[in-house]
C-alpha cells in the first residue's frame, strides 16, 4: 500500500514552522459550502434511506432480499458509473458535469418519493446513485481547481472532508427522525437540497474554459466497457452473501468483470484519448490513497452496520434513539475535519493517515467488550470518539494525497479512482463482515446474536490495523530506498570509470 512520502504538503512557506495565512472572500466561501453541501447530501442519502428500508419493506410488502436492494440499488449506481463521472468531469468540463448529477439526484429523490412500489423506489435509488456518481469527483476536482496546492487546498479539502463525513454521521439522526413521520421524507428531502446546491453553483462555480477547438475523443468503447465491469463487480459484491462467495451466480458474475476489465485495458491502450490513461495506475500516491479510502470507508460502515443491528436487534433501541448514540461521532468529526488540513501542512500526509487508522483499530478493539446491558457511556461512546477522532484526519489526508500531482486536466479521473476506492471498499468490506457474521437473524438466541456481533468485529479491527501498520512499514521502505540510491549511484559511476579505465588501457 502506497503512502505519500512524509513531507510537508503546504507548499512553499513564509517562514520555518509557519504557514501564510489562508484568506478567501465571501465568493470562495459560498461555493465552498455549495460544492461541500452537494457532498454531504450524497453522504447523507447513503445512509439516511438504510434506516427507512423496514418501513418501505412492511408498505409494499418486499421479500428481505427485494428489500435489500433499497440500500444497494444506491451503492450500484453510485461505484458503477464513479470512473465514468471523474472522466466526464475532466472532458467536458467540471462545472457542467457537477449540475448535471444534481439534477440528475434530485429526478431521482422525487421519484423514490412519489414511489407506488417497491420496484419504483429501487429504480429510483439507482438513479440517484448516478447522479452522486457525477457530483463526487466533480465536487472534490472542482475544489482543486479553485484551491491552489497547499494551505489553502488543505484547508478546502478538510472543509470538505467535514461536510461529507458529517453527512455520514447524522445520516442515522435524520433518518431516524424522517423515519418517525414518513420514510418518504428521506427522499423528499434531498429535492430541495439538490436545488438550491444546483442554483447555488449556477452562480458561484466558475464557468469551464472553453473548449479550444480541437476534435474531442470520448472512448466510448471504454465508457461502456469499465463501467459494465463496474456494475458487475458491485452486483456480485452485493449478492455474494446471499448466494455465497462461490456459487456459480457470484463467481459467473464476478469472471464477466474480470474479462470485461481485461477488454477495457487493452482498448484504453490503443485509444488516441482514453478515458483511463493506464499510466495514472502506476502513481503510488493515487493508488495508495484509493486503498486507504477503501479501509476508512469499509471498515466505518461495517461498524455502523454492526452497532445498529446491536443497539435495535439486541438491546431493542428504537431507530431515533440509535441515531443518537452516534451523533457523537459527527460532533467530533465536525470539531476536527476543519483543523485538520492545517496539521498536514505540519506533519505531512503519512502521519495523520496513521493516526486515523490506528485510532479506528483502538475503537473497535474497544467495541468488543459489548454484551448484556452493557453501558452506553462506558462501552459504546468511547470507540464513538475514537472514530469521530481518527475519521477526518486520515480521510482528509487520503483525498489530499490522491489529487495532489495529478495534472489538471486529470483532476476529476483521479477524483473517481478515489471515490471508486471509498464505494467499492464499503461494498467489500461490508459483504466480508456480513459473510462472517453469519446467518443468524433477529430470531436466532442472544448469544449467537452477539458472537456475530463480536466476530464481524475482529474483521474491521484486522482491517484497520493493517492499514494503520501499512504506513511505518512505507516509511522504513522509503528510507531504504533513499540509502540505497546515493550507493548505486556510486557503483554506476564506479563501473563507469572502470571501463573508461580499460578501454584506454586497451587503446
Amino acid at each position: 500500500m502506497a503512502i505519500a512520502d512524509d513531507v510537508p504538503v503546504d507548499g512553499a512557506s513564509p517562514a520555518p514552522g509557519k504557514e501564510a495565512p489562508v484568506r478567501w472572500g465571501l465568493r470562495e466561501w459560498l461555493m465552498l459550502v455549495v460544492v461541500c453541501g452537494a457532498f454531504s447530501l450524497d453522504a447523507l442519502d447513503n445512509i439516511m434511506v438504510g434506516i427507512a428500508t423496514p418501513q418501505i419493506k412492511d408498505e409494499f410488502n418486499m421479500s428481505t432480499s427485494a428489500a435489500q436492494w433499497v440500500v444497494s440499488a444506491y451503492v450500484l449506481g453510485f461505484g458503477g458509473f464513479l470512473l465514468l463521472g471523474g472522466r466526464m468531469a475532466d472532458l467536458l468540463g467540471k462545472r457542467r458535469v457537477f449540475l448535471t448529477g444534481l439534477t440528475v439526484l434530485a429526478v431521482g429523490s422525487l421519484a423514490g418519493g412519489l414511489a407506488t412500489s417497491g420496484f419504483m423506489v429501487v429504480a429510483g435509488r439507482l438513479v440517484m446513485g448516478i447522479g452522486a456518481a457525477l457530483t463526487a469527483p466533480s465536487a472534490l476536482s472542482i475544489i482543486v481547481g479553485n484551491f491552489p496546492e497547499g494551505p489553502q487546498r488543505n484547508r478546502a479539502v478538510g472543509i470538505y472532508t467535514a461536510c461529507g463525513a458529517v453527512g455520514y454521521s447524522i445520516g442515522v439522526v435524520v433518518g431516524g427522525a424522517l423515519t418517525e413521520a414518513s420514510w418518504r421524507w428521506t427522499f423528499m428531502l434531498s429535492v430541495p437540497v439538490a436545488v438550491a446546491a444546483l442554483v447555488g453553483a449556477l452562480a458561484l462555480v466558475p464557468k469551464d474554459p472553453a473548449h479550444d477547438g480541437g476534435k474531442r475523443h470520448y472512448d466510448a468503447a471504454g465508457a461502456v466497457t469499465v463501467t459494465a465491469a463496474m456494475l458487475l463487480i458491485v452486483y456480485g459484491i452485493v449478492q455474494a452473501p446471499a448466494e455465497g462467495w462461490f456459487s456459480a451466480p457470484t463467481l459467473g458474475v464476478l469472471a464477466v468483470a474480470v474479462l470485461l476489465l481485461a477488454v477495457f485495458a487493452v482498448i484504453e491502450s490503443r485509444a488516441p484519448q482514453p478515458l483511463l490513461r493506464l499510466g495514472l495506475l502506476r502513481n503510488k500516491s493515487l493508488v495508495g490513497a484509493s486503498l486507504i479510502a477503501a479501509a476508512i470507508l469499509g471498515t466505518y460502515m461495517s461498524y455502523q452496520f454492526i452497532g445498529s443491528l446491536y443497539l435495535q436487534t439486541y438491546r431493542g433501541w428504537s431507530p431515533l434513539e440509535m441515531a443518537f448514540a452516534f451523533l457523537p461521532i459527527g460532533l467530533m468529526i465536525l470539531t476536527f475535519a476543519p483543523r485538520a488540513g492545517k496539521w498536514l501542512g505540519r506533519t505531512g500526509l503519512r502521519w495523520p493517515i496513521f493516526g486515523g487508522m490506528f485510532a479506528y483499530a483502538v475503537a473497535f478493539l474497544l467495541f468488543l467488550r459489548v454484551g448484556e446491558g452493557s453501558s452506553y457511556w462506558l462501552m459504546v461512546l468511547p470507540s464513538m470518539l475514537l472514530i469521530g477522532i481518527g475519521f477526518p484526519f486520515a480521510f482528509t489526508a487520503a483525498n489530499v494525497q490522491a489529487t495532489n500531482g495529478v495534472d489538471e486536466s486529470e483532476q476529476g479521473l483521479a477524483a473517481g479512482i478515489l471515490q471508486t476506492g471509498y464505494q467499492v471498499g464499503a461494498a467489500v468490506v461490508l459483504a466480508v463482515v456480513t459473510v462472517r457474521m453469519g446467518n443468524e437473524d433477529d430470531t436466532a438466541d442472544r448469544p449467537a446474536l452477539l458472537d456475530g456481533y463480536h466476530q464481524g468485529t475482529w474483521v474491521i479491527i484486522a482491517i484497520a490495523a493493517v492499514s494503520a501498520l501499512a504506513v511505518p512499514l512505507a516509511a522504513l521502505a522509503a528510507r531504504r530506498r533513499t540509502a540505497t540510491a546515493p550507493a548505486a549511484r556510486r557503483a554506476v559511476a564506479v563501473d563507469e570509470r572502470s571501463a573508461e579505465s580499460a578501454g584506454h588501457s586497451a587503446g
